[in-house]
This record gives C-alpha cells, structure tokens and sequence, in this order.
C-alpha cells in the first residue's frame, strides 16, 4: 500500500475538496484507494452502516473512491459543544465529552488507536489518501500531531500540499510551510498545489519560475480554478459560499452558532428557481418563503440564542402567518414543548420551553442513536432514498400527530417525525435528498418556479465528484502522482 499525505497552508485551503477530487481520479485509473482522516474536527457527521459516526468529509471522499464509508476512515472525531468542550467519537462510537486540555493529555492513547487503524488498511487499499488538518506547521502543535505528518511517516508516505490563493500570499504561504518542515518530511513531496483561482489564468502563468526557484525540491503541480458548481460539501460548517446558492424566492436555513450537519442543505442547490439563505437576523426572515432549522450540537444554547436575537419571536409569527417551518434533528426538538436535558448529554444542563409549534416534548439521555435508514415520503414520488440519524434526544408527541414519512428498518416499516399543519419535524438528515421532498416543501411555500433536479442525489453526487477528478486532469501536472504510485502513462 502507498500513501499520500494531502497536506495545506491553513484551514480551508482545500485539503478535503482534494481529498475527493484525487480520490474519484485514482478510482478512474483503476486503483483500489481509501480516505483517511486520523483526528477530524466537525458537527458534520455522517451515520455509517454499522451505525458509527465518522466525519461527513470522509464519507463524501469514500463514495467518490467507490467506497462504503466505514468507522476507520475516521478513528477520531471532535464534535464541538461550547465552553471549550467537544464530544470525543472514537472508531464511530461516541464517548466522554472532554475538554481541550484533558484531551491532549490522551495524545499517545489516541495515536496508539490511529496507528492501529492505519494498519488495518494495509491490506484493504493499493493507496490510502491521509487529509491533514490546519497547517502541518503549527509550531506549538508540532509535537501533538496525530493527523498531518505522523501519519504519513508511519506509513512511509509522501504529501501534496495545497495552498489557498484567495487568502493572498501564496509564495509565502507554500515556501514557509515547507521551510518549516522536519527534515524527516521536507524530502517526501509529490508537489505544490494552488487552490481556489479565480480570473485569468494567465496572470498566474509565471509561478512556476518563483516556486522554483524558492522551492527548488518541490514540483509545482499547477493551479486549480475555483469552481463554484464543483464545492460539494462544507466540511466545519463555516464555508458559506459551498452552501448558499440559486435564483428565485428564498428558503431561510438558520445558521446557528453551533449548527451541524450544514450539508443538508447541499440537494437544494440543484434544482432551479429557488434561493438558498443562511440567516442569522431576525430582519433576514421577511419576505423568505419557507424556514429550515437545521441541526445543533447544543440544542439547548441555540435554543436560547434564537430567544436572544429575536430570531425565535420571528419564527412564531412567520409560522402562525402560514410559512412552512421545518426542523432537523436539534431543530425538531426546538420546534417542540419543552426540552429537558438534566445531564448535559447534548450540551448545556437545563430544562426549557421549546418554540410551541409542535406538541412534542423532548428528553436528552447518554445513549446516542446512530442508524441509517429507507425513508418514504408519503405522497407523490414515493421512490425510497438513504438518510440516517444522530442525535441524543428521545421525542415524544404529547397529542396526536400526523407522521411526516416513514422509514425501513430491520425490513420494518414504522412513521418517522411529526407533521402539523405548515409545520414539519424530523430527526433524519438527508431529508432534501429525495426530490419530492424538495418540491412538497416548494408548493407549500408557494414556490412555483421551483424544480427539482430530476437526477437522485447520490447520481449528482457521482457526477461532481468526476467532473472534480477532470479538473485535476486539466489544470496539474500528475505526473510526480503516477510516478510514485507505479500509475502507466
């Protein structure tokens, strides 16, 4: 098995998008590939089959190797809950929340987990793509690594590093990360990767001469033009541009400050005649169609939070006005009663009033469901589709309730979610994933110029995901890649 460590500048310089791309063109080329990611820090989370929850970017890059996501693509996962906490998922299972101190305090605990895993793959994939987290370069960090450079030396791999030209000083973002590299790294890269042009590329076209000559034992690979169609999915949740998107009448998502699972978002901006808008002001709620709380990592604080901005009083009005109103997940339960979380086990301790628009009330307990399902919608196209759900809290419909779908489980049917009125509430993400979903939601919000993409998601994914891997093809040299992989020409 050979490794390739994708490596970046900072943050956000395109690790993950990279990640994808190589993977869906290794899989063209015939080459058995696998993702990897040892320590992922998200509120994105996908449900794997066997009922682990790993990192959303790992599973995005699974797919596009033509994999199945699995638990080891993603031993470590931090979910982010407030005051400096974050829950610790290791090998899919989830675990203590921990603070920042105390968790680097179990470093070689956890690299003795990813070391293991890694060499599990051995034997799984012919290569294995590991994506770094932040910079490879954080001095003070250094010695804490368990995801940029251990990894790959481990393995006794070579890295790419991708550097983001939007954030400016690309010549002194490449040459000081390498600079600053361990001579036991320094030597194993494949090359240097700009990221995220936008204009004429021509105005770029005399940066090889400059890395040359700084860089002299690294190739310079090329730049990639940013794509706005090719931005499958935000990793953190910070990344508006991947989420926003579409011409028409709008559907307000509330952007909540600890928001998960963002991706839900992602089938809406296929279709056409339908605007996509993450609000965090009550005043950005006027005029919006229809209204999507999505998911929380700490339902009780975004709960108090919607109090605090107005945004809870807008929802109200916008909801007895007849605008549809749609919860996922940590939205659901807020749309609810009452909220009792006695133990923390989603966050903040506490007992509160919900938003009132659903008669349901919603008790958090230690135990966390993690499961995929068939779902059906109940009208319409009932073609089934693959959603999952995460989520700490149990619900309870104090009233009778219309089901909002069903679900296959165990070759079991039972409803899933409640409906009431102009007001929908459902624990799955992947709900926007069906079609007619999408386009129930767009006519009761009156949406007529609404439509749907007619393609299922999973086939729109595929379709990105090689278009990616042919930006690669136009835009770098692969050459040092092929080489060091044995690849023919």
């Amino acid at each position: 098995m050979r490794a390739i460590s994708i490596l970046g500048t900072s943050s956000n310089a395109g690790k993950s998008w990279l990640t994808t791309a190589l993977g869906a063109w290794l899989r063209r080329q015939g080459v058995k590939v696998a993702p990897f990611k040892a320590q992922n820090m998200s509120n994105n989370s996908f449900a794997t089959l066997e009922g682990g929850e790993i990192g959303r970017a790992q599973a995005v890059q699974a797919i596009a190797c033509g994999l199945r996501p699995v638990a080891a693509m993603n031993p470590i996962l931090l979910k982010p809950c407030g005051n400096g906490r974050s829950q610790l998922v290791i090998l899919g299972e989830p675990g203590e929340v921990i603070a920042a101190r105390d968790y680097y305090q179990k470093i070689e605990y956890l690299w003795e987990i990813v070391a293991d895993t890694l060499e599990g793959w051995r034997d799984r994939c012919d290569v294995l793509l590991l994506e770094g987290a932040g910079s490879p370069v954080e001095l003070n960090l250094m010695h804490r690594d368990l995801v940029n450079l251990r990894p790959m030396l481990h393995l006794d791999g070579r890295w790419l590093l991708v550097g983001d030209i939007e954030r400016g000083g690309i010549f002194a973002q490449a040459v000081g990360t390498a600079t600053l590299m361990p001579p036991a790294a320094r030597s194993r890269g494949l090359g240097l990767i700009v990221n995220k042009f936008r204009g004429d590329l021509s105005l770029f076209s005399t940066a090889d001469i400059h890395f040359r000559e700084h860089l002299p034992d690294l190739p310079y690979l090329g730049t990639l033009p940013h794509r706005d169609d090719l931005q499958p999915e935000s990793e953190d949740s910070l990344c508006q541009l991947a989420e926003t998107g579409g011409d028409g009448p709008a559907i307000a998502w509330i952007r909540l400050p600890f928001l998960s699972n963002s991706q839900d978002v992602q089938p809406w901006l296929g279709d056409r005649g339908v605007r996509i808008q993450w609000v965090e002001r009550a005043a950005d709620l006027t005029g919006t169609r229809a209204i999507v709380i999505p998911g929380s990592k700490n339902t009780l604080r975004d709960l108090q939070w919607l109090r605090e901005t107005g945004l809870a009083a807008a929802i109200q009005r916008a909801a007895a006005a007849g605008v549809p109103v749609v919860g996922i997940c940590g939205g659901y339960q807020m749309l609810g009663d009452r909220l009792i979380d006695g133990d923390g086990a989603a966050g903040d301790r506490g007992d509160q009033p919900g938003l009132g628009l659903l008669p349901v009330t919603t008790t958090f307990q230690t135990h966390k469901t993690i499961r995929q399902v068939e779902a059906r919608w109940p009208s319409g196209d009932r073609a089934p589709w693959q959603a999952y759900e995460i989520h700490m809290g149990q619900t309870i419909a104090t009233e009778p309730l219309d089901p909002l779908l069903w679900v296959n489980e165990s070759d079991r049917d039972r409803p899933e979610g409640h409906r009431q009125s102009n007001v929908w509430g459902t624990y799955l993400h992947g709900l926007f994933e069906s079609p007619a979903v999408r386009q129930a939601l767009a006519i009761a919000a009156a949406i007529d110029s609404h439509l749907a993409n007619p393609l299922p998601w999973q086939e729109q994914q595929r379709q990105q995901y090689d278009a990616m891997a042919d930006l690669l093809e136009a835009h770098l040299n692969l050459e040092p890649i092929r080489q060091y992989l044995d690849l023919p020409q």
